[in-house]
């Protein structure tokens, strides 16, 4: 097939690997909102988790395509970084592409292994919190878990409230140089907002990775009992 066929390509891979990704960067920036309901009233992220399970099998096809999503990034990224292994002549700190410069910074050449460091994360966070210990609440009538008093209770150790937010600074990582590369591979060439984009995608990194650790931190450092953690 052609399709088959032009994804086996080098650009159709990194056309597929900018696609998954750019999707993958929508998944974590809602669920960055979702987690943050944590800071509303009393019962807004029990509530907004009771929801998510109530769409029962929708909501099992949507887990099913984004680890799908997940699997080919990973498997697609991997093989494009393996190619370029393989085709490097040389080791200097020198790249030149057919678009200009790749912006060939630290985090873009670590990007394999903090691709590494996501996906043990990602099996160690499902782990704690989606098959972590169940316990109930009762939330209009109506008894739902209380992943609130579960994710509390984690980050209230340090192994977890550190750990996690370590596994943040590999996200913000990643994100830096991939949100930019997803947008060059999807326009297929560099064009003068570019540059500019590199910046934002810098900054869009960072405000993503501290929006992930001021959660276990503000926890972890309030003992659980912070203002923010409202009781309203």
């Amino acid at each position: 097939m052609k399709i088959i066929k032009a994804f086996r390509s080098q650009v159709g891979r990194k056309v597929l690997n900018g696609a998954t990704g750019l999707a993958l960067i929508g998944f974590v920036v809602v669920h960055l909102a979702g987690n943050l309901t944590l800071f509303g009233s009393e019962n807004a992220f029990n509530k907004y988790t009771w929801q998510l399970e109530s769409l029962g099998w929708i909501l099992y096809v949507l887990e099913f395509f984004l680890a799908l999503t997940f699997l080919v990034h990973a498997i697609v990224g991997i093989s494009i970084w393996k190619e370029r292994r393989r085709a490097r002549k040389d080791k200097y700190d020198t790249y030149q592409t057919k678009g200009g410069p790749a912006h060939n910074t630290w985090h873009a050449r670590t990007k394999a292994i903090s691709g590494i460091v996501l996906l043990l994360f990602l099996i160690i966070h499902l782990n704690d919190f989606k098959f972590g210990p169940v316990e109930m609440t009762t939330l209009e009538g109506i008894e739902v878990r209380d992943l609130k008093s579960l994710v509390i209770s984690t980050f209230q150790n340090p192994w977890h409230a550190f750990g996690y937010t370590a596994v943040m600074v590999f996200l913000a990582a990643h994100l830096a140089h991939g949100f930019w590369s997803a947008f060059t591979s999807l326009s297929m060439q560099r064009n003068r907002f570019s540059d500019v984009f590199y910046v934002f995608s810098i900054l869009f990194a960072i405000l993503l990775a501290i929006g992930f650790l001021f959660i276990p931190l503000y926890i972890y450092f309030t003992g659980g009992d912070g203002g923010l953690l409202s009781t309203l």
